[in-house]
């Protein structure tokens, strides 16, 4: 089984080295064949090789069985041109594993119930997935980028989506919904955007053709970013376009108390590796301090275990160990509400999971 580190930019490596106990220890104690390489990434790619996703990086991806990445980018690479930004790397890389099912789980933990900008009765018991298209819409879409005119030029990027496009990102959700409470959300702007309207009319198409279990209800964007806030629980699963699942995903991490605590999976047709990261960006604010919180990148790797390995148990064990220290009462700075005595750095947070992982499988 082998795995790409992608440690990047900012707080990406300090986190990183917190999934990397974890994995040593599912080594050491399962004897699971784990099979651990690095690569160049993002802003350290740039300022090495020239380029966010060099040639190295690439043949390392394709050769690997799972990808691992903690984040990318910061201010020291905003001047750069769009097309040499270490975003621009990220994009490709998701390009390149066909990696078109971003899954966004978004669960409250019973302990950070007070953590949360929202009362504890609107978050308690939330518990639902987005499943965002990831490589189409207009974050792909041509034309793009500056068109020359006569008198003024104008900037355009375009939102587009094939039906095979939105009928296997539909798939996914569905397949999601089934394993779940069979409700489904697909979220859009038909009441303007003509692309939403196609998407809406092949959702309900599908849904009824193949899987005709699942409720299905349609929520324009707008009021989906309303309803996450006023009363979120109404959601299981919600399949949205790039564009709006990324604006949404990032709302709804909010709802756990941090933006700290949410992993995600970039899954493809089962071809290419699968890309496993958390969702938040590199923090370069919080860089070289062992602040960051590292949960969203070690939940990260409990999705990971999940969908590329099967290794079902293992992971329900990492996320009963977050769930445990937290009970505990453990914090890092971002969840706030605990004593100094409880407050953790990046590494301690990383070991006291590490330590409590190890006693659930036996050590």
């Amino acid at each position: 089984m082998k795995i790409l580190l992608l440690p990047g930019d900012g707080i990406g490596p300090e986190i990183m080295n917190e999934a990397k106990k974890i994995l040593k220890s599912l080594q050491e104690i399962k004897n699971i064949p784990l099979e651990l390489d690095e690569a160049l990434f993002g802003g350290a790619a740039i300022d090495a090789t020239g380029q966010a996703y060099p040639a190295e990086t690439k043949t390392k991806v394709a050769n690997a069985n799972a990808i691992l990445l903690a984040a990318i980018g910061g201010p020291k690479w905003d001047a750069l041109p769009q097309n040499q930004k270490p975003e621009k790397g990220l994009l490709e890389l998701r390009k390149d594993l066909e990696a078109f099912a971003n899954l966004r789980p978004v669960k409250t933990f019973p302990a950070l119930a007070h953590s949360s900008t929202l009362k504890p009765e609107v978050i308690q018991d939330v518990d639902l997935l987005v499943v965002r298209e990831l490589i189409g819409g207009i974050y792909f879409g041509n034309p793009r980028g500056e068109l020359i005119g006569a008198k003024e030029s104008t900037y355009v990027n375009t939102a587009s989506y094939a039906l095979s496009e939105i009928e296997r990102i539909l798939v996914v959700a569905c397949e999601q919904a089934m394993k779940r409470k069979k409700i489904l959300c697909s979220v859009d702007k038909a009441n303007v955007l003509e692309v939403s309207q196609f998407w809406r009319t092949i959702a309900s198409k599908l849904v009824k053709e193949r899987y005709p279990e699942i409720q299905l209800f349609h929520m324009y964007v707008d009021n989906a970013a309303m309803q996450l806030i006023r009363n979120p629980r109404q959601f299981d699963v919600i399949v949205t376009s790039n564009l709006f699942g990324d604006i949404l995903s990032d709302e709804a991490s909010m709802l756990t108390g941090s933006i700290g605590l949410l992993p995600s999976a970039s899954l493809g047709d089962g071809s290419r590796p699968f890309l496993y990261e958390p969702i938040h960006g590199s923090a370069p604010d919080l860089a070289g301090q062992n602040k960051a919180n590292p949960l969203a990148m070690i939940l990260s790797v409990a999705m990971m275990l999940r969908h590329s390995f099967k290794l079902k148990d293992e992971a329900a064990s990492l996320e009963l160990a977050v769930d445990r220290v937290l009970e505990a009462g453990y914090r890092t700075a971002d969840l706030g509400l605990a004593s100094v005595e409880m407050t953790l750095s990046t590494s301690q947070m990383g070991s006291r999971v590490d330590e409590e992982f190890r006693k659930i499988l036996g050590a």
